[in-house]
């Protein structure tokens, strides 16, 4: 009898979006809130998939051609990551994981980069990090592939634990426990147990973690779980190695980096190399020149840990040349009850320095609402969307200043660097 595996083994192309079909793929027509990717499924087939993995019966009776093609499971998605699973067993490579509330996609590039001075590594592509992505990631892994890189993400308790009994991980990194997702997770201790789920599924399975050793909060979650094997490092391993990273925050990811590649036998003049190689390109901790300003871009997304370590940064780098700092700040989403608490910690922080503010978005409106007032403070600008923000900047640029754009994807600061 034919499995889904013997299937992939003839098809090993694999994709949930049937707008993107590459001849003689798998596709897997997954249901979303406001999708249904049944529905979909023969255009998938007409587009030159080989096979769709659908979970509504009534696909094969409306196309009775593709039912040969077709392939009725009871979950597309549960059989996607099943799938994943029975892929990773086989290939039986090394696989580390990267969690974490701030840096999981610096440190995943970096560590990818370390590792490939010795073994064929595959890494999670751009942010796939979540239930589908993650299965993905692992079914784009060859037989040529010697280690994997996955990057694992979540906005809830237990997502983490679904992320590691798929990809199954042999090593860990948890970058750091900020204040993501405070809504999903419930508050901060739902945090630490959310992302600590990596920790437990490493300590029952004979995995080892990788701990920075000045982070007091991540060796306390260690030591909670006595059958994780560790890897302690110091953040002075980051100490004198270049890098195209803005900001000292990314020390920690550095080090990170600099730890997986010396448990592995990488010589530091290959490590150093390797991490002066990562050029980002992802609006993480990008610092660009224009012919009118410096921009420090770090806008993919942001958490109240995020945004407090940018604005620091900022507001005490030196101008170099420039005359003025201005802080563009956009909302931080998903916080929930903690939203107006945490925008006006970010928010008083920010007007501790010489600094202009603009704040972009409802809850930053908000918070500034609730500020006590001061005669002494600098001046703040109010934009109630980023459409506001780019029609300021078009009527009057900004010239010879140093910004920060930094807030939540969803505000999308990133489609404003054109304008600077």
């Amino acid at each position: 009898m034919t499995t889904l595996y013997d299937l992939f083994a003839a098809h090993p192309a694999v994709t949930t979006d049937s707008r993107n079909i590459a001849p003689g793929s798998l596709f897997f027509a997954l249901r979303g809130a406001s999708f249904d990717g049944n529905r979909f499924a023969a255009d998938a087939l007409d587009r030159g998939a080989s096979f769709a993995v659908v979970d509504d019966p009534s696909v094969a009776a409306s196309r009775p051609d593709l039912r040969d093609r077709l392939v009725v499971v009871e979950d597309a998605l549960a059989a996607l990551q099943e799938l994943a699973r029975e892929h990773r067993r086989r290939l039986g490579i090394p696989i580390l994981g990267v969690v974490g509330s701030n840096g999981k996609t610096t440190t995943k590039e970096l560590v990818s980069r370390v590792l490939a001075e010795r073994f064929r590594v595959h890494a999670t592509r751009g942010n796939l990090n979540n239930h589908i992505g993650v299965p993905l990631t692992l079914l784009s892994m060859t037989r040529d592939t010697e280690f994997g890189v996955v990057e694992m993400g979540a906005s809830a308790c237990g997502e983490i634990a679904l992320l590691c009994s798929v990809a199954q991980p042999d090593y860990g990194i948890i970058t750091n426990i900020g204040r993501s997702h405070l809504e999903g997770f419930g508050g901060p201790e739902g945090i630490r147990r959310g992302k600590g789920e990596l920790y437990d599924y490493l300590a029952a399975h004979g995995g080892r973690a990788f701990v920075r050793e000045e982070d007091a909060v991540l060796t306390a979650m260690a030591a909670e779980r006595p059958g994780l094997r560790l890897e302690r490092y110091p953040t002075a391993l980051a100490d004198g190695v270049e890098s195209r990273l803005e900001g000292e925050y990314n020390r920690m990811n550095i080090a990170a980096a600099m730890a997986v590649g010396r448990f592995f036998g990488i010589a530091r003049p290959q490590l150093e190399r390797a991490v002066a190689s990562y050029d980002p390109d992802n609006h993480r901790s990008q610092r660009t020149e224009t012919a009118r300003n410096t921009l420090i871009v770090d806008c993919y997304n942001a958490n109240p840990s995020s945004m407090s370590a940018s604005v620091d940064h900022v507001l005490h780098m030196p101008l170099g040349g420039r005359e003025r700092r201005l802080l563009i700040l956009g909302d931080m989403l998903e916080l929930g009850v903690w939203s107006r608490g945490e925008h006006l910690k970010i928010l008083r922080q920010a007007l501790s320095g010489r600094a202009d503010v603009w704040l972009v978005g409802p809850h930053f409106a908000d918070a500034f609402a609730a500020l006590e007032p001061s005669a002494e403070r600098p001046p703040v600008r109010l934009f109630a969307t980023r459409a506001e923000l780019e029609a300021e900047l078009s009527r009057r640029p900004v010239v010879n200043a140093l910004v920060l754009l930094k807030g939540s994807h969803g505000i999308g600061l990133e489609h404003c660097i054109g304008r600077f």
